[in-house]
C-alpha cells in the first residue's frame, strides 16, 4: 500500500493502531510505518498506536486518543472537572479512569495518566460526539466521586479550598440526587463522610 492510499483510507481516523491498518490491508508490512515515521508522515504515540503528523490536535482529539491507547478507560478526575469548568484548567495532561493497572504515558502530543478503579466502579461516563469522532467522559457526578475516591487525603476545609472549585458552576450542573445514588455504589463510609462534608462546604462557600 502506498502512503497516499494509506492516508486516504484512514483520513477520518484520529488515532489508529496496527490492527486497524491490518483490517484494511491484511498484507500490510509494518516496516512501512517505520519508514513513514522517518519521513515525518506519521507519529508513534505508544506501542502500535499512531497519528498523522498533520493532525490538528485539540482537546477533543486528546480525549479520544486517551480512550484508545489504554482501554477500557474514560476521562475523569482533574481533566473532567476542568472540562466542566469546575476547577481551573489543568496543565498536567489527560487523566483517566481504567480497570487496568495505574499507568502513565509520556507521548509526543501529551502526557496521559490512568488510575485504577475496580470493575464495579467503572460506570457513570457518557459518549461525547465531536466532529471527527467521540470520546468517553465521566459525567459531572462521577468525576467528583472519582476524584475524591482516588485522592483520599482530601478531607478538610483547607483541602477543599485548595481545589478551587467554582461553586456557581458546581451547583448549576450538579444533580445531587444522582451523586448520592452513585455514591451508594462505592459502598465506602469514609468516602460518604468526606463527600457530605464537601457538599456542606460548597453550599456555604
Amino acid at each position: 500500500m502506498r502512503y497516499i492510499e494509506f492516508k486516504d483510507a484512514l483520513k477520518d481516523w484520529t488515532v489508529f493502531s496496527l490492527n486497524d491498518i491490518k483490517s484494511i490491508d491484511s498484507n500490510f508490512f509494518r516496516t512501512r510505518l517505520t519508514e513513514w515515521q522517518r519521513k515525518g508522515y506519521i507519529k508513534k504515540l505508544v506501542k502500535e498506536y499512531y497519528i498523522f503528523s498533520d493532525l490538528a490536535l485539540d482537546e477533543n482529539c486528546l480525549f479520544e486518543i486517551a480512550n484508545r491507547i489504554y482501554s477500557p478507560s474514560y476521562i475523569s478526575f482533574e481533566t473532567a472537572l476542568g472540562f466542566y469548568k469546575l476547577i481551573p484548567e489543568s496543565v498536567y495532561g489527560i487523566s483517566s479512569a481504567s480497570t487496568r493497572r495505574t499507568y502513565r504515558f509520556k507521548t509526543q502530543v501529551a502526557e496521559f495518566s490512568y488510575s485504577t478503579l475496580k470493575p464495579s466502579l467503572f460506570f457513570g461516563y457518557k459518549l461525547i460526539k465531536y466532529k471527527n469522532g467521540y470520546f468517553k467522559m465521566a459525567d459531572i457526578q462521577k468525576a467528583v466521586l472519582d476524584y475524591f475516591y482516588i485522592n483520599t487525603g482530601i478531607r478538610t476545609k483547607d483541602d477543599f479550598i485548595a481545589i478551587r472549585f467554582d461553586s456557581d458552576m458546581f451547583f448549576e450542573q450538579l444533580d445531587e440526587e444522582k451523586l448520592y445514588t452513585f455514591l451508594e455504589r462505592f459502598a465506602q463510609k469514609t468516602l460518604t463522610k468526606r463527600i457530605k462534608a464537601f457538599l456542606e462546604f460548597m453550599k456555604n462557600a
